[in-house]
């Protein structure tokens, strides 16, 4: 099952300081997790200051308790160190299953 995550952030450098450090550091130690990292993107609008990235989890997870439990973890507090955690202001999840034509199953 595949997760979209969009970051909304408070500011253009808590997206960019966000984009290099910490959400670089987030894909080993989310892949400890067992969560695939596909991809990292920032949307391409200069008045929105989003990240997005598709994240994969393995089957049978329950997104919401592996995303509690990782947030909870020692590797997550590593990650963010640093970074201020109000200068994100929302976070928005979708999950995906893929299509049959998907060329990512």
């Amino acid at each position: 099952m595949y997760q979209l995550r969009i970051y909304t952030l408070r500011s253009r450098e808590a997206l960019d300081r966000y984009a290099a450090v910490h959400w670089t550091r987030h894909i080993a130690s989310l892949l400890a997790f067992g969560v695939a990292t596909h991809g990292i993107w920032t949307e391409r609008d200069g008045n929105t200051h989003r990240l997005i990235t598709l994240v994969e989890f393995k089957d049978g997870v329950d997104p919401t308790n592996l995303t509690t439990e990782y947030m909870t973890s020692s590797e997550f507090q590593t990650d963010m160190d640093g970074f201020d955690p109000q200068d994100i202001i929302g976070v928005d999840t979708v999950l995906l299953d893929p299509t049959r034509s998907s060329p990512i199953h």
